[in-house]
């Protein structure tokens, strides 16, 4: 099994715990609430902000890991050679044309894409300063939760309503934990199109991680 394959097979096993505890939750909100109009104050479980912090927690442990200890230690990033690097391979975005390794945001991609097939939550990177267009604010809460998420460093919560479903909606700040995360963003070549006088910096808030959790009919 390769360093990617041992990844992925990572991801794939906490998302169905994630799946478990989330999907238990949701049961018990509807059952307790008799299957209308769910809301954390009606259901005797784990509120759903501890459930979203629970979450992020794995989630932004497995994206450092995977960054520090992967990405950091590849002998090429985008082409470029890495003194410090001990892994003979290229961590790039065009992974898959070049049997390379997926950048950190794209590991973290993938992994979202196969919990989001479950339909019992989701999650995604988000930025005002993106370079793939999913990662794009959409809607009331996550256009006005990034401002203030990027003005304070501070996560953002709240209710909000998609279609007829009601989901409880948590975004964290996404930290440029790396200098692969800096460097990769301030030279990508949609970056500096898009955002010419935007330079990341260690430490600095680059985005956010949202996630959304369904609270009615599960």
């Amino acid at each position: 099994m390769t360093l990617f394959d041992r990844w992925m097979s990572t991801i794939r096993t906490r998302t169905v715990a994630f799946i478990a505890i989330v999907l238990a939750i949701a049961v018990t909100a509807v059952s307790c609430s008799g299957g209308g109009g769910t809301t954390a104050q009606s259901s005797p479980g784990i509120a759903p902000e501890l459930v979203a912090d629970y979450i992020h927690t794995v989630l932004a442990a497995d994206r450092t890991a995977y960054t520090k200890h992967v990405v950091n230690r590849a002998k090429m990033l985008e082409g470029k050679a890495k003194d410090d690097g001990v892994l003979a391979i290229e961590a790039t975005e065009g992974w898959q044309q070049t049997n390379g390794i997926p950048l950190p945001a794209q590991m973290f991609r993938l992994g979202s894409e196969i919990s989001n097939e479950s339909g019992y939550f989701t999650y995604n990177l988000i930025s005002p300063w993106y370079i793939n267009d999913s990662h794009a604010p959409k809607g009331e809460f996550e256009e006005a939760a990034v401002e203030e998420m990027i003005e304070t460093g501070e996560p953002v919560k709240d209710y909000q309503e998609i279609g007829d479903q009601t989901f409880f909606s948590a975004m964290y700040p996404d930290k440029a934990v790396a200098e692969a995360c800096v460097s990769c963003h301030n030279t990508h070549p949609v970056h500096l199109e898009r955002y010419p006088d935007k330079q990341f910096v260690m430490d600095e808030v680059m985005g956010g991680i949202v996630i959304n959790i369904p609270l009615a009919g599960a």
